[in-house]
């Protein structure tokens, strides 16, 4: 089964290449202990692909915030 996995992650490509002419979607996800987001392009079969990504362990400070600013956070 892993040789599978390895097979498939290693022939399809993970992420696209931006095109400004397509339709984009921003997820983000805010916890207490990570932040993360997503940047998904339209492509032409209509599915969202992978453009971009970023995951981050936030500090001592940023796991006090309120829950609004956590996620404007991942934003910014």
């Amino acid at each position: 089964m892993f040789e599978q996995l390895k097979t498939v992650f290693m022939s399809r490509p993970l992420l696209v290449a931006s095109d400004l002419d397509k339709e984009f979607r921003v997820e983000a996800d805010a916890s207490n202990f990570t932040t993360g987001e997503v940047l998904l392009i339209k492509c032409e079969d209509s599915r969202w692909r992978l453009v971009a990504y970023i995951s981050k362990s936030r500090n001592e400070t940023e796991r006090n915030y309120k829950i609004y600013d956590k996620e404007m956070l991942v934003m910014i």
